[in-house]
């Protein structure tokens, strides 16, 4: 299959969670190693400093765990047309206004022509009521749009 895939920081973060006695989490937790297994093998898997310093962010032994994770992942490169698309997307409301999250995730999918971006961030990213609106806001600028799913999406099927 082959597919780009862009790694957001909700992926390592639920590979490696552990607080498992909410139900939600240890399922999210499973199906993220599920699918990365899957992805590891098939597909090319990307992500990007904005990740990295995220996850940066978090508590060790968390941190190193999800930094080894992202360890042989290439990282896409920022640049003033990323950040041009980042204002874009804030100012038409398509993502939070904060320059470094979820609107820079979504700016360096689409600009580097990915064809999916993962996230368990069901609010922003991975959220079907909003794939319309970023999908216009992107028409309008000549960007395909990648699609916008959790890695329960992408796990394949038993046969």
């Amino acid at each position: 299959m082959n597919r780009v895939i862009y790694v957001e920081t909700s992926i390592p973060s639920f590979y490696f969670e552990t607080r498992l006695t909410v139900p939600e989490n240890q399922a999210r937790r499973n199906w993220t190693r599920q699918w990365w297994d899957e992805a590891r093998v098939i597909d090319t898997l990307v992500s990007s400093q904005a990740v990295i310093a995220e996850l940066d962010d978090t508590p060790e032994p968390k941190r190193s765990d999800c930094l080894s994770l992202l360890a042989d992942i290439p990282l896409l490169n920022l640049d003033d047309e990323i950040e041009a698309l980042v204002r874009t997307y804030i100012e038409n409301k398509v993502m939070p206004a904060d320059v470094t999250g979820d609107a820079l995730h979504l700016a360096l999918a689409t600009l580097h022509e990915c064809d999916i971006l993962v996230s368990w961030n069901c609010r922003h990213i991975a959220n079907v009521n909003k794939f319309d609106h970023v999908r216009k806001i992107n028409g309008r600028l000549g960007y395909e749009t990648p699609q916008l799913i959790t890695p329960l999406e992408l796990i394949k099927e038993a046969p």
